[in-house]
This record gives C-alpha cells, structure tokens and sequence, in this order.
C-alpha cells in the first residue's frame, strides 16, 4: 500500500464553470438595481479567470 494521499480530484469542469459565468450574468442583470449585483458581478469576473 502506497502512503502517500490520494489525489483530489476536480469539481468542476471547464464547461461548468462557463455554464455558471452565464448564469451568473443572467442574474446580475436580473438584479441590476440590488447593491448585491456588485458582488455577484464579482463572481462573475473571477469564474472568467478560472474558466
């Protein structure tokens, strides 16, 4: 037996995280008018970068 840990494994696809950004953007013109459109606007730049 190997003691060395396994390797995790990835949650996401890089499909996902496009699927999400889309969702994402939907939302935040969705909520446009909410101050929290600001932080989802935020997430939707990050899942760009990762994605």
């Amino acid at each position: 037996m190997s003691t060395e840990p396994q390797r995790s494994r990835a949650v996401f696809s890089t499909e996902d995280f496009g699927l999400m950004k889309e969702a994402v953007a939907d939302y935040v013109r969705k909520i446009a008018d909410d101050p929290r459109s600001v932080k989802f606007s935020n997430l939707y730049h990050r899942l760009g970068r990762l994605g």
